[in-house]
């Protein structure tokens, strides 16, 4: 069997182990287990339990919701049709940020909580979301900048640290053209006159989604992907009172349940005008969906140690050019345009592969080309359709990111618009709104409530494996990280890469099995790692060693096995096809 990415196991030879009390050293493997976050015991529980609260849509904010109603005490039952994050939330830009634009926009209020919410995540997930320096290069003819453009920056940079940015340490500060071209050596230095750095923070959305996830079970919810709420149960009165579940990933041959709950949240994100649909009368359309689009290219052809905003040349936007951790990619994005194609697969076109490599090429000297595109990702947001007759900006970059929340006729919570950054204060609203059901609900825990793997103010320690691979695994797995090394003592060989020039190695596929509810190929190598958004031609080539992993967990047939491979390898070309890109045939 050929194992991607072979070669001499990145660890050291002696055994790993931890620290138990008394500061005697035991094996990993005779180690308290991790708790279990298991598909199966969640459907025998959804069939055999009613509950307080059903939230349909494992995303973000679906999974934000979770947690704060279990955190609050009561029973919470999650469903996601597909896999966690599997929309939107997979999908972003991967920055938890105020949002510098909109300032000029005038939403100060939506400033201030994006960057309030941003300290929370900073504290209460510091192995998953973490500061990141953004550069503003400046440019200008014969050395000198604009006045107007100078003052406007410093301007928004001053009300940006005073509406909360500061809170992250630090403030922002002018740096000179040699500093500028530090950090991205590839700029256009002919019109390079200055810029500024100002801080925001940068997280794996996928990861904190299932985090979330992670965090409601440990709490007592109940969750599942792969179940699909196909209509609605209603009492005598025409009240929503629970949803038909049907069971949909790959093998699973279990009948539909019935799943019974005091109130039903709505959080399906740009689904959710179909859910609200299962509501007897109700085909009203809330949600106006716009597409954002990103690329990654390799390091070596973008070179960039911090975040960087380029101003896209006439144009009233600008995209992010952003280092993608210990990876050697840099991806950038994101565009922001109105969509109305199938809500299930947005695709990067070849017009938006085209408008995000001239906006880079016109102010650097990268040249890049389709050639140089390693992975490619599409996104929807669910921004909130604005009323009839309301007059609005043509631009979808232009429509507010607020969010909303209210109740159906039918009992139905419904979440809609937002932003990721604020998943939180989302949550809340909508567990407030459930409490107006539910009287006696307890308030709001999650302000600081640590997410499942949080180490707090300490490092994570995971011994007996090299210093690059231990960072690599602390930073996405947290607590979690030592248990996750420990599987390589069974299997040295799931110590080596997954994948050329990738990070994952073999153990975090039997990780994403055992304790993250991975079901399909697409799942690991998409949202568990993200290997796909990074680089799409190592993963396909990835695609029959992990598939063979994951088959021995998961009772695979061959059929089975070769179907997901077969599927990613596919989904992979045709996704280059509608891009335009080339050498993925």
């Amino acid at each position: 069997m050929l194992r991607c990415g072979g070669g001499t196991p990145i660890l050291p030879q002696e055994t790993l182990s931890v620290k138990a009390p008394g500061d005697a050293t035991v094996p990993l493997w005779q180690a308290k287990a991790v708790p279990s976050f298991s598909r199966d015991a969640s459907f025998h529980e959804l069939a055999t339990r009613a509950f307080d609260v059903l939230v349909i849509g494992g995303g973000m904010t679906g999974t934000g919701i979770a947690v704060d109603a279990a955190a609050r005490g009561l029973s919470v039952a999650l469903v996601e049709r597909d896999d966690f994050a599997s929309g939107t939330s997979s999908k972003s830009s991967k920055m938890v940020h105020g949002g510098l634009r909109y300032l000029q926009q005038k939403e100060f209020g939506l400033v201030y909580e994006n960057l309030h919410e941003r300290q929370r995540l900073l504290r209460n997930a510091p192995h998953l979301v973490s500061p990141l320096p953004f550069l503003i290069p400046l440019f200008g003819k014969d050395g000198m900048v604009s006045k107007t453009v100078a003052r406007a920056y410093k301007s928004a940079l001053w009300l940006y640290d005073l509406t909360g940015g500061w809170r992250i340490g630090k403030r922002h500060r002018n740096i000179d053209r040699r500093e500028v071209v530090e950090h991205f050596p590839n700029l256009d230095v002919s019109g390079l006159v200055a810029g500024f750095v100002y801080y925001d923070a940068r997280g794996d959305d996928a990861r904190v989604a299932l985090t979330l996830a992670r965090t409601a079970a440990d709490h007592g919810a109940v969750v599942a992907n792969y179940a699909k709420a196909t209509s609605f149960l209603h009492d005598a009165a025409g009240r929503v009172t629970g949803a038909l579940i049907t069971p949909c990933a790959p093998g699973d041959s279990r009948a539909p349940i019935e799943v019974s709950a005091r109130v039903v949240v709505n959080a399906a994100g740009v689904w959710a005008d179909e859910v609200a649909w299962l509501e007897e009368g109700v085909s009203e359309q809330t949600i106006s969906p716009a597409k954002g689009v990103h690329i990654s290219v390799p390091a070596d052809r973008l070179p960039c140690d911090i975040a960087a905003v380029i101003p896209v040349p006439k144009d009233k936007r600008s995209i992010f050019v952003v280092p993608w951790y210990e990876s050697p990619y840099t991806f950038l994005g994101t565009t922001d345009t109105s969509y109305d194609g199938p809500l299930d697969d947005p695709r990067c076109e070849a017009e938006d592969v085209d408008y995000l490599l001239d906006a880079i090429n016109a102010l650097t000297s990268a040249k890049l080309t389709r050639a140089d595109v390693t992975g490619v990702w599409a996104g929807l947001r669910p921004l909130i359709k604005p009323a009839t007759g309301k007059k609005v900006s043509a631009r979808t970059a232009d429509l507010s990111r607020r969010h909303k929340v209210e109740t159906s006729a039918e009992g139905v919570v419904l979440v809609t618009g937002g932003k990721w950054t604020t998943y939180r204060k989302m949550a809340e609203d909508a567990v407030d709104e459930v409490g107006r059901q539910l009287p006696g609900t307890a308030k709001c825990p999650t302000r600081s409530l640590p997410l499942h793997g949080s180490p707090g103010k300490r490092d994570v320690s995971v011994p007996g494996v090299a210093d690059t691979l231990a960072t690599h695994l602390a930073n996405r797995y947290g607590t979690d990280a030592p248990a996750v090394a420990a599987l390589i003592t069974a299997d040295i060989a799931l110590a080596n890469p997954i994948a050329e020039t990738l990070p994952y190695i073999g153990a975090e596929v039997i990780w994403a099995v055992r304790n993250e509810m991975a079901m399909t190929l697409e799942d690991v190598l998409s949202r568990r790692t993200r290997a796909h958004l990074q680089n799409a031609r190592a993963t396909a080539a990835a695609a029959e060693y992990v598939a063979d992993l994951m088959a021995a967990e998961l009772g695979w047939d061959v059929a089975l096995r070769d179907a997901q491979v077969d599927h990613l390898v596919g989904l992979i070309a045709s996704e280059a096809a509608s891009a335009g890109l080339p050498g993925f045939d």
